[in-house]
């Protein structure tokens, strides 16, 4: 599952801008990534295991894009791969910059009950405060989230500051409600990165310590478990 936090914190804006935006307005654009361990909305998608990641974008001279990008996924129940379709669009309004669109999450090998697949729609904005610092947040909504958990809202801010002239610092923090108590009681949950970015020869390197207060969700182990605290390492090259 793509999520804000995960793209913003490799840019420094909110998904490349709020979800994956390509590099140039009106041209296409591609991204591979290794990263050491998948981590959505703090659970990890890959098991703690690495994985690799990609996918292309096109932007027009107005802001519109569209995209799509696909990760290797390790499920319990055999489920092996992600795909995600976005499209959007980028407007500036005075000092903001807004992100406001729709994702689809498709998980093609998953068994078909409960549904995995689901569909949200986001806004985001973001500015820069003074020079350097740059601050954002964004909104997500699901009529009905990921294994058929009903209707949830997240919640997401961000801010990055330049480390010199090839390094970057950020930190971000998500807030997921499920508005369906009856299906998902007590399931609310807090997620949070800290990560330092830098560029060299072309390519881009994160290094993230991800963490979240969602252990209690399903019973699962935040103790080095799905939801466990872990650091995380990303190699990327942008075309």
């Amino acid at each position: 599952m793509r999520q804000f936090i995960k793209t913003v914190s490799a840019a420094l804006v909110l998904g490349g801008t709020l979800v994956g935006v390509a590099q140039a307005e009106g041209e296409f654009s591609g991204n591979v990534a290794l990263t050491s361990d998948y981590v959505f909305r703090g659970f990890t998608q890959t098991d703690g295991a690495p994985t690799i990641q990609g996918g292309f974008d096109y932007a027009d001279d107005s802001g519109f894009y569209v995209g799509t990008w696909a990760s290797g996924v390790d499920f319990s129940d055999g489920t092996s791969t992600e795909i995600d379709i976005y499209g959007g669009w980028t407007p500036t309004v005075g000092a903001f910059d807004l992100d406001i669109g729709a994702i689809y999450y498709i998980y093609p090998d998953a068994p078909d009950d409960p549904a995995q697949n689901f569909l949200e729609v986001y806004a985001g904005a973001g500015t820069t405060l003074g020079e350097t610092v740059d601050v954002g947040g964004s909104i997500a909504y699901s009529p009905d989230y990921y294994y058929e958990t009903g209707a949830t809202i997240y919640y997401a801010a961000y801010a990055g500051v330049p480390l010199g002239e090839s390094f970057g610092v950020d930190a971000s923090v998500g807030f997921l409600s499920f508005l369906d108590d009856d299906d998902c009681m007590d399931c609310d949950y807090v997620d949070y990165s800290i990560g330092l970015t830098t560029e060299f020869e072309g390519f881009g390197f994160d290094f993230r310590f991800i963490g979240s207060d969602g252990d209690g969700v399903d019973g699962l182990d935040g103790d080095g478990g799905p939801a466990g605290e872990r650091f995380v390492a990303t190699i990327s090259r942008s075309m």
